[in-house]
């Protein structure tokens, strides 16, 4: 029988530092985390998640007064409406300042209780425990909160960081398939944009062996949270990097197309997904500017589809995709703007590509340009 492996603490510096744990069974280092002046904890969990949130309400019950709030699945708990019922629900409760908010659930979950946190009383403590891969790997990490408008996915939210994350892997077990091939999408994302050992493992690692008991998708997941936070540290508030690196917006790596897609599939295309197909859109697009090899490019392809991602999309007209790219956080005027790479692991920004790469890249995935 195997000896379980220790948790693994990564610490995330900067002017409110705080510590991802990553291991398996970890409800009880959350009392820790949020601190011996905390008196009331308000719960945000994804409404259906019934057992898995069990065991860390349980564990709060015991230190702390817990309110239990249920949200809506998916996207649809990103919304004004619904922060909007969170706060009155915590003036009901009489929440302060000194009190906290825990969420439970996957990055949609995490993105709207943190930004319920950050703007309850202009900010209170906040733990994730996040419960997907794809919030694991990116929506805890990092301190973006938001919420979706009609106009767009995240167009409204502030920066919060948290108390802490707990990375919990015993939460993936059940968790579906594709929920987890889609978390994947993030993973080698970080792979292309700043760990290529990623893609080494991904590429020597048999897809049916990435499950949440394994060395392996443990590996995956602590050096994808790794290169987030050497990012986010380095650039909180995504104002750039320096010497030419993008900054933090080196995260949002095919992210211009897959929220184009999310939005105009009314998000029926799950985010993970998206982000593969953005990033093979976004090779393309950086071949056709001359900057990217064409094995880079093919690489992309081989990777993302060996676990069992998309690279192809043709859901939507490339004129509906381009008008909501254009309304992409990070477009300035009516000027896109892309993370692409000149090579792995070398990101830049390329402004306003020609229309004509555009339509080309987007139909070299498949799609009618």
């Amino acid at each position: 029988m195997s000896t379980p492996q220790a948790d693994t603490v990564l610490h995330v510096g900067g002017a409110s530092p705080y510590d991802v744990v990553v291991g398996h069974d970890l409800a009880d280092r959350l009392p820790a985390l949020l601190g011996e002046s905390v008196e009331r904890v308000a719960v945000l969990y994804a409404g259906t998640l019934g057992a898995l949130a069990d065991p860390v309400v349980d564990r709060l019950v015991e230190h702390y007064d817990v309110l239990a709030l249920g949200l809506p699945e998916g996207e649809r708990a990103k919304t004004a409406p619904v922060a909007a019922d969170c706060w009155e629900a915590l003036g009901e409760a009489g929440f302060t300042r000194s009190d906290a908010v825990v969420t439970i659930g996957g990055g949609a979950t995490t993105d709207l209780g943190g930004f319920v946190a950050a703007t309850w009383l202009r900010g209170v403590r906040v733990v994730h425990v996040p419960t997907t891969l794809l919030g694991m790997v990116d929506a805890a990490v990092g301190g973006k909160t938001g919420i979706n408008t009609g106009a767009g996915k995240n167009l409204v939210g502030s920066f919060h960081e948290p108390a802490g994350v707990l990375c919990d892997l015993s939460l993936l077990a059940s968790l579906p398939r594709a929920e987890l091939v889609a978390g994947l999408g993030e993973v080698v994302k970080c792979g292309f944009v700043a760990d290529p050992a990623i893609l080494d493992l991904v590429e020597r690692t048999d897809p049916a062996a990435l499950t949440a008991d394994s060395a392996e998708l443990r590996e995956l997941v602590e050096r994808a949270i790794r290169v987030k936070i050497d990012v986010v540290v380095g650039d909180l508030r995504e104002r750039g990097g320096v010497d030419g690196h993008p900054g933090r917006e080196v995260l949002n790596y095919g992210h211009t197309l897959a929220h184009a897609i999310e939005r105009t599939s009314d998000y029926a295309v799950r985010h993970g997904e998206a982000v593969a197909i953005g990033c093979v859109y976004v090779a393309e697009l950086a071949a056709r500017a001359g900057s990217l090899d064409a094995a880079v490019v093919e690489r992309h392809r081989s990777a993302l589809s060996r676990v069992g991602l998309p690279t192809t999309y043709d859901g939507a007209s490339f004129d509906d995709l381009h008008a909501a790219m254009k309304v992409d956080k990070k477009a300035r005027g009516s000027e896109l703007r892309f993370v692409v790479l000149d090579d792995l692991a070398s990101p830049r920004i390329l402004t306003g590509p020609a229309e004509a790469d555009l339509r080309a890249a987007y139909a070299a995935i498949g799609g009618a340009a």
